[in-house]
């Protein structure tokens, strides 16, 4: 299916697609977040890996990998990785760096794998996307069910609380020459941004749209799926968790 016909569907017998799916895959998100800091997401894949204690060549799932540069990070601190995405642009991408112990697939989190994981890490809010709630809890259960018996997942989500209160309503970033305009707001327990653009005299609009998890929250789905919530630290260097002052809410369960 071309990039046109996922933005504009014209068969009705297939279904819109979800804002991720179309967003994710074109190379304007890469644009605008090409300046997110992965020394520090480097830091925190050093320290979470050595705080779980996986062993050498452990099979470690990224799951929501993107282009799969965390995902290849990984694998060079020894691991056996799969980084897997629901963005068909992306994995192709991510494909380029794959080698004997570091593949890539698309994959939609929802489903559990057959295979089971030593470790399955799901980074920098890459959950609560769905339209549909249920889908939350089914990707929880899906995540319990791909792990080894002595497996570890790890969620790393933004902090709710936090975020609410320094929210920017309004701003533009410019990058590569072009003007990203944003807005922030929290609307039926979404958070939204709106993103409107301009490249080569043709407009964009698209809208991220993720659900406001409080700690609470996942704790309940945890509950309801049948988890383990083990541990819980309030940033990438592993320190305690604090409700409102946190950058983070990473999570470590089972």
């Amino acid at each position: 299916m071309s990039e046109e016909q996922k933005l504009n569907p014209i068969n009705q017998e297939e279904p819109a697609p979800t804002w991720f799916s179309s967003w994710f895959d074109t190379p304007y998100y890469h644009i605008l977040y090409k300046e997110r800091n992965y020394r520090e997401a480097q830091l925190f894949m050093d320290n979470i890996t050595h705080y779980l204690n996986l062993p050498e060549k452990a099979k470690v799932l990224d799951l929501a990998c993107g282009k799969g540069r965390h995902s290849i990070y990984l694998n060079q601190l020894g691991f056996n990785v799969l980084g897997a995405d629901l963005s068909e642009n992306s994995i192709a991408e991510a494909n380029k760096n794959a080698n004997d112990s570091l593949h890539f697939k698309v994959h939609d989190m929802r489903e559990p794998f057959e295979e089971k994981y030593d470790a399955i890490f799901n980074l920098f809010t890459s959950f609560g996307y769905f339209e549909n709630d249920e889908d939350n809890l089914t990707t929880l259960k899906a995540i319990k069910e791909s792990l080894s018996d002595y497996g570890f997942a790890v969620i790393d989500f933004m902090n709710v609380n936090q975020v609410l209160d320094t929210l920017v309503p309004e701003e533009t970033k410019t990058v590569e020459g072009i003007d990203f305009h944003l807005k922030r707001y929290l609307k039926d327990g979404h958070i939204y941004k709106e993103i409107d653009f301009e490249d080569k005299g043709q407009k964009f609009h698209y809208t991220e749209k993720v659900k406001a998890l409080t700690l609470q929250d996942f704790e309940d789905l945890m509950e309801e799926a049948g988890i383990y919530l083990l541990d819980i630290f309030g940033d990438y260097k592993l320190k305690k968790f604090y409700k409102n002052d946190s950058e983070r809410l990473i999570m470590i369960f089972k």
